[in-house]
């Protein structure tokens, strides 16, 4: 059985409060859980102190028991004091143009500035 600290959706539509749970991992997000060890209230003021309410000692526990915290989780994890900084996944470079595509625009990157020496060099000569 693989337990997952995960977050759980609760409160009203556009109200969002989240309990912190421990939860087998086959169990949907909203569904069964084995302990709740806390809360997170989104809407609150980051300096609030009831924004991330922590039963630390439980948290200890399930993490010395081999429980996997989700992305989220480990980052309020993190501001607690009970896990590193998390690493933050490098960026996809998919929305850049492909090889082609940057062949292309250097070309006429290229054509657009042999058309301005061009366009520069007569009005040189009839200087002379």
């Amino acid at each position: 059985m693989a337990v997952h600290l995960r977050l759980r959706r609760m409160g009203a539509k556009k109200k969002p409060i989240y309990g912190l749970v421990a939860a087998d991992s086959r169990f949907p997000r909203d569904g069964r859980y084995i302990e709740k060890i806390g809360n997170y209230y989104p809407l609150l003021a980051k300096t609030d102190e009831n924004r991330f309410v922590l039963k630390k000692e439980r948290a200890e526990y399930w993490l010395s028991q081999g429980a996997q915290p989700t992305d989220r989780v480990a980052r309020l994890l993190h501001t607690q004091g009970l896990m590193d900084k998390p690493k933050t996944p490098t960026p996809s470079k998919k929305h850049l143009p492909k090889a082609k595509a940057q062949q292309r625009a250097e070309e006429k990157k290229k054509i657009a500035e042999d058309a301005k020496k061009a366009a520069d060099a007569p009005s040189d000569a009839a200087k002379e």
